[in-house]
This record gives C-alpha cells, structure tokens and sequence, in this order.
C-alpha cells in the first residue's frame, strides 16, 4: 500500500536523491513570488492553491517530476517553451536533478492565477 502524506515535508522527506531539492526549490520559488498562495498535498502530492482554485502541483516519479499548471489552455500557450521536455495536455515532465527554471515557473503560475481568477 502506498503511504499517505499528512504535509509536503512529509512528501519530499519520502524522496530520493535530488528531488526533494528539486521540488523544495520549485516551492520557494512560487511561495517567494506569490505569497498570496498556499500548499498543501492534495491527491497526496504537494499542490500550490489560492481560495479553493488550484494553480500549481508537481509529483515525483522514478524517473522525472510531473509539473502542473491545472490548464490545458496554458499548456497550449506555453508549449514553444517546453521545447524539450516531455508534454502532457496539462502536464510536462522535469529531470529530476532539473536546474529549476525560475522565469518559466513564475510565468506558468501568473498565467494559471489570471485564468482562474478571470
């Protein structure tokens, strides 16, 4: 049975390697440029809310990091700079000891917060 997570320190402490590194990074950099949101695990994964809107959720695999900006409209938009990474309809997929993409992380979620508060 797979282990439920009550908090993400819980989640990234059940981590391996880089990615807990990884995705701690990617967590300051939202929570440093948006302190209006909050985190949580939600569908025991770290997921990043504002009011009950999700905006921003990421999981760890055994060989990547699964990123989600909940919107296949943004996706679309963002696809010529996902150029290179493996992309979903809503989701693209990271290396796990990934250089994080500070401007890439910062438009994602700016984007998702305009749709979701339009």
């Amino acid at each position: 049975m797979a282990s439920r997570f009550a908090t993400i320190p819980d989640y990234l402490a059940s981590l391996d390697g880089p990615k807990p590194q990884t995705m701690r990074t990617i967590l300051d950099v939202i929570t440093k440029n948006f302190p209006q949101l909050q985190s949580k695990i939600a569908w025991n994964v770290p997921q990043v809310f504002i009011q009950q809107t999700y905006i921003f959720g990421m999981a760890a695999f055994k060989n990547h990091l699964t990123l989600n900006p909940w919107s296949y409209a943004i996706m679309t938009r963002f696809t010529p700079r996902l150029h290179g990474y493996v992309v979903a309809k809503t989701t693209f997929h990271v290396p796990v000891d990934w250089h994080v993409d500070h401007t890439l992380i910062c438009d994602l979620v700016a984007a998702r917060m305009a749709e979701a508060t339009m």
